[in-house]
């Protein structure tokens, strides 16, 4: 579909785990949802609402998570790949200085519950995310996105009687070679590989390639290429909440990485919906974003 995509993001109550988020979509674009209209969800959003977290104070590291808490995110990241990767200067600064005892226990996790290939990440690895999370919890990617995303479209239909487009977006990057598209996160949608880990993040960071939010799931039929560009401007939309990483998220709050709490959180803008729309379909008539008290 060509056209000019106009977008309104939804700002809710911060979800934590057990809050109906079916409920939550639904009341926050009944105003201005339209038949046609693109809804997309922030996968980790529904993650926290599901309780599909990990808790990372309880878990015992084993020696190969030690050796790339120690050595792998230090060195070969902070001196090496983070700069072949043209990564923030602030991101490296914290690579440099990866915390040993929190950093060893996630990438045990991540070893448990994605792989080596994805716990040589640098962050995000396997969608697997700390940032905008209280104490040591990370969250941890649905397991049938597509199935979610389907009962969000028939909730949609069900209480709103619109019809839509949902897409469960992740901000984890797809990155584009022309019409060739690649993630280094497991599991996007058809149309889009994934492949390699972390070499596929070096490979699209490395070369400067056209990279966009993925596309974990769709429910409703539209082509890769929208699909991605739709995700990006959800993502764009909706902002990095408390911070872009776990390093920003305790910083903006002064705490350490593990001290931000539940009520921290509450504090927060959360935008963990949007709705896009093709300009010429129907308007967007708010300007600003749409408030949504829970």
């Amino acid at each position: 579909m060509v056209g000019v995509y106009k977008r309104l993001a939804a700002k809710t109550c911060y979800w934590k785990p057990g809050e109906d988020y079916f409920r939550q979509i639904a009341k926050s674009i009944e105003r201005e949802v339209r038949n046609g209209d693109f809804v997309t969800v922030s996968e980790k959003a529904i993650s926290t609402a599901l309780g599909n977290l990990v808790d990372e104070s309880v878990v015992h590291p084993g020696w190969t998570a030690r050796f790339l808490a120690k050595y792998w995110m230090h060195y070969v990241w902070g001196y090496l790949l983070g700069l072949l990767c043209h990564l923030r200067v602030k991101t490296v600064q914290h690579l440099r200085a990866y915390p040993m005892k929190e950093g060893t226990v996630h990438k045990q996790v991540v070893l448990e519950h994605a792989g080596l290939l994805q716990a040589l990440m640098m962050g995000s690895e396997g969608g697997i995310d700390g940032s905008n999370l209280p104490y040591s919890y990370v969250s941890l990617p649905l397991k049938n996105p597509q199935q979610t995303a389907q009962k969000i479209r028939e909730h949609i239909k069900s209480v709103l009687d619109k019809k839509v487009v949902v897409i469960i977006v992740d901000t984890d990057k797809t990155y584009s070679f022309r019409t060739f598209h690649f993630t280094p996160r497991p599991r996007p949608i058809n149309g889009i590989h994934s492949f390699g880990g972390f070499l596929a993040y070096i490979i699209g960071r490395f070369f400067k390639m056209k990279r966009r939010a993925t596309p974990i799931a769709v429910a409703g039929s539209i082509p890769v290429e929208e699909a991605l560009r739709i995700a990006e401007i959800a993502n764009r939309a909706q902002g990095f909440g408390a911070g872009r990483t776990i390093w920003d998220t305790a910083e903006t709050f002064r705490v350490p990485m593990t001290g931000v709490t539940w009520k921290i959180l509450d504090k927060v803008k959360h935008k963990p919906i949007v709705i896009v729309r093709v300009s010429g379909v129907s308007k967007l008539y708010k300007k600003n974003d749409l408030n949504t008290k829970c």
